[in-house]
């Protein structure tokens, strides 16, 4: 049975963003508000606990992760960076961008693309996320929460409690999420590459790109 903590979206209370954060470093999974919407996280070091992700989600091991960080530079721990790259970053973070990055040895090979060893990365403005990632002290390995057959993410904590209650360990309620998806923007090669266009601009960015979707 999951515990349901209730925070503010805008001033999250630190004690229930503590407890939730115990129950994450104990091996647990967790549903947590982001700026696009609700996603499953873990511990990025729990084997256990990612499968449990994949489970949920009835996605296999070519299923690319995100590791969420607190910051740019907790984000550089776990890609390879180089100048370029970094400015991207710094203009992108915190905000909705996903990008994805060589990851470095840091990075479980089981949770990192199998052939190509990237990870997605992303540092939240949400406050809970940002909240829940400073009581945790590490990265959180996430997941959109999106059901098996389904296109959309549950957004309603209710519906979540009611269909994921066994499966899960907590659910961080801050109320409903914008529902608008982070751009996912690809820097693992040459030239940065646009996956997905969502709610981050990529001219804010510096970047005119198509979606190569598009």
């Amino acid at each position: 049975m999951a515990l349901h903590f209730e925070v503010h979206p805008v001033d999250p209370q630190p004690r229930l963003l503590k407890q939730a954060a115990q129950i994450l470093q104990g091996g647990g999974v967790a549903a947590i508000p982001t700026d696009s919407s609700y996603a499953l996280a873990c511990r990025l070091d729990d084997k256990a606990a990612a499968e449990r992700l994949r489970t949920i989600r009835g996605v296999d091991a070519k299923h690319l992760f995100t590791l969420m960080c607190r910051d740019l530079s907790e984000l550089a721990s776990y890609a390879r960076v180089d100048n370029r790259q970094f400015r991207l970053l710094k203009l992108g973070t915190p905000g909705p961008f996903t990008f994805i990055l060589e990851a470095t040895k840091e990075v479980p090979r089981r949770v990192s693309h199998p052939s190509r060893r990237t990870i997605g990365l992303r540092v939240p403005e949400n406050r809970v996320a940002r909240g829940l990632l400073d009581a945790m002290g590490q990265p959180l390995l996430t997941t959109t929460l999106i059901m098996p057959g389904e296109d959309e993410a549950l957004n309603d904590t209710d519906e979540i409690i009611d269909r994921l209650d066994s499966q899960l360990q907590a659910v961080v309620d801050a109320g409903a999420c914008p529902m608008r998806p982070t751009t996912v923007i690809d820097l693992s090669g040459a030239e940065p590459v646009l996956v997905r266009r969502g709610f981050g601009d990529p001219a804010a960015l510096g970047l005119e790109l198509e979606s190569e979707l598009e």
